[in-house]
């Protein structure tokens, strides 16, 4: 690359850099603020509604369990399609023996039933995975069901906490994937400030190098006998 396009990228990645850092910072200052925002105003929200907190909170748990295991069950079982199946056996089979199979037939034949057989495989562990996990969610309902009948009146007067500590939740979630994007496009940009100086190093050694041959090839035909001067 020509050096000045060099420095345009070296710069443009030095601004990027400034820029981000600058990003990066602020978003971390207002995650620390509604951090500090959030435990005040839970602790003063715990100090009114006082111990029907504690007892309601395996109610709250039991739900964030349930909803962790109807996410593993609604995300985790989509069956990968291999594009061979029983019918492609038959197609590959069909009109020829297999007497009367050439070396490249039996080969497709091979490769295509090892592909069923996985994928028989995979389908029965993904049904017995289901299964499990269809369980699972079951007994994380019936739990989600008991708490809630036992603890009614417990979960309707901490229900305001709970309730505002989810949105301090969402928002920090919020907020922290911020962060992590930032993080990474600062990353970035020294990743590109790196390689831009180093091409930079490069070129400044050839030139240099360049320079020292022409010198060299000039004093030679000066002096082509090497005579001492």
């Amino acid at each position: 690359f020509p050096p000045q396009e060099e420095l345009e990228h070296l710069n443009e990645a030095n601004a990027e850099i400034n820029r981000g850092e600058l990003e990066l910072d602020a978003a971390r200052c207002r995650y620390r603020r509604i951090l500090s925002d959030s435990a005040r105003r839970l602790n003063s929200q715990g100090s009114q509604l006082g111990s029907c907190i504690e007892r309601a909170r395996p109610y709250y748990e039991a739900r964030r369990r349930a909803k962790e295991v109807f996410g593993v069950k609604n995300g985790n079982f989509g069956k990968r399609r291999f594009g061979i199946n029983g019918m492609d056996l038959g197609w590959i089979w069909g009109g020829f023996g297999k007497e009367r199979l050439d070396p490249t037939w039996q080969e497709m034949l091979n490769h295509a039933t090892r592909k069923v057989n996985e994928a028989e495989q995979e389908r029965l562990w993904s049904e017995r995975e289901h299964q499990r996990v269809t369980r699972q969610c079951q007994e994380a309902e019936a739990e989600v069901q008991r708490l809630q009948k036992a603890l009614k009146r417990d979960i309707a007067r901490s229900r305001p906490y709970f309730e505002l500590k989810a949105q301090f939740n969402q928002r920090l979630e919020e907020h922290k994937s911020r962060v992590t994007s930032l993080e990474a496009a600062v990353s970035q940009a020294k990743l590109r400030y790196s390689v831009a100086l180093r091409n930079l190093e490069q070129i400044s050694e050839e030139i240099h190098a360049r320079r020292f041959q022409r010198i060299f090839q000039k004093r030679h035909r000066e002096n082509p006998l090497g005579a001492e001067g």
